[in-house]
């Protein structure tokens, strides 16, 4: 028997839980909502109550600060909504606090996985598969092109050209929340324990990273630095000080980019990035089509990506799968 899964709908501003009357990362204020991580496009404020990650309560308390009505759902925990609606929060591997949403009412499994990826990362916990019959995707990097390579090869690029050009620093720009962090703790995962410095920017993510365990190594900020100090040294800035006045502060920078958008050549040149690095922390197409197949969903639903190849990808598989038209959802400077 064929069945509607009418208790859960996707609507313009998010995913509504019918019986429990709340909303999965809504993009406007909402009595009740369930949050998958702290980004921008999928947490905000002004929620009634926000059940989430004890990890993405912290992060939208330093953001938005969200405190009242913040409801702390550990991983594994399940919980129960009004209307008979389990909810059980599932690493997504995206960045610290993300998680995939399981929900489960009249004997049906839907899995809202917000943002997730497939690769090792030392700053949060790993993926889970979780089957079901309903996957709700990103798909963010939904096209055959994007295939992300290992980051040890993006961490050696990097070390290669700071240590050829001992005189000057590498600068990174890279995403504020779970990009910039992951980028620190791999360098130290390939050996380097040198002093990074950081823009300001960037310094309350990162010492929240360390109150939750991830240990990011000396962290020094660049506002307290002179230029020899920083001559042969890692700059972690947001993409946007890149090209900034305040880089010049620096010796002589190497503009580096972190971000799965740097396989794409013009993308690089439009950010006047010296030295791009494909760092991703989405999963790229073979992640994606691998994890609908682990899964094995009755149903797939593709949301804030390349819907289209996605799309065709399951037809071609005689996979069922639709597109969801839901607004707000953006690129996170990945």
């Amino acid at each position: 028997m064929a069945r509607d899964f009418a208790w859960i709908r996707p609507e313009p501003w998010g995913i509504h839980v019918v019986p429990a009357d709340t909303w999965i990362d809504p993009a406007r204020a909402v009595p009740h909502a369930l949050v998958t991580h702290g980004h921008a496009d999928h947490a905000r404020g002004g929620h009634g109550v926000t059940v989430a990650t004890p990890e993405t309560l912290a992060i939208m308390d330093l953001r938005y600060q969200t405190r009242e009505g913040a409801t702390p759902v550990a991983y594994g925990e399940t919980i129960r909504l009004k209307g008979g609606v389990d909810v059980t929060y599932v690493p997504a591997g995206h960045v610290l606090g993300s998680a995939q949403i399981l929900l489960e009412h009249a004997g049906e499994r839907v899995v809202v996985t917000g943002d997730y990826k497939r690769r090792p990362d030392p700053t949060c916990p790993p993926f889970e598969v979780t089957p079901c019959d309903i996957f709700v995707t990103e798909a963010t990097f939904g096209l055959p092109l994007f295939t992300h390579p290992p980051i040890a090869e993006e961490m050696a690029k990097l070390l290669g050209r700071l240590a050829a050009h001992p005189d000057r620093c590498v600068l990174v720009g890279a995403y504020a929340l779970g990009k910039a962090q992951r980028v620190i703790a791999e360098l130290r995962a390939a050996g380097h324990h040198a002093p990074i410095y950081l823009h300001g920017a960037l310094e309350r993510m990162c010492r929240l990273y360390e109150e939750f365990g991830v240990d990011l190594g000396e962290l020094r900020l660049v506002s307290g630095a002179t230029k020899d100090e920083m001559r042969g040294h890692v700059v972690v800035c947001p993409p946007s000080a890149l090209n900034d006045r305040w880089s010049r502060r620096l010796p002589d920078p190497i503009t580096a980019m972190a971000s799965g958008w740097m396989r794409v050549r013009q993308r690089a040149r439009q950010r006047n990035v010296e030295l791009p690095l494909v760092i991703s922390d989405h999963a790229d197409w073979g992640e994606l089509t691998r994890t609908v197949e682990e899964v094995n969903p009755s149903e797939t639903w593709i949301t804030h990506g390349r819907e289209e190849a996605l799309l065709r990808w399951h037809q071609l598989h005689q996979r069922r799968a639709r597109a969801l038209a839901l607004v707000g959802y953006e690129d996170e400077d990945d």
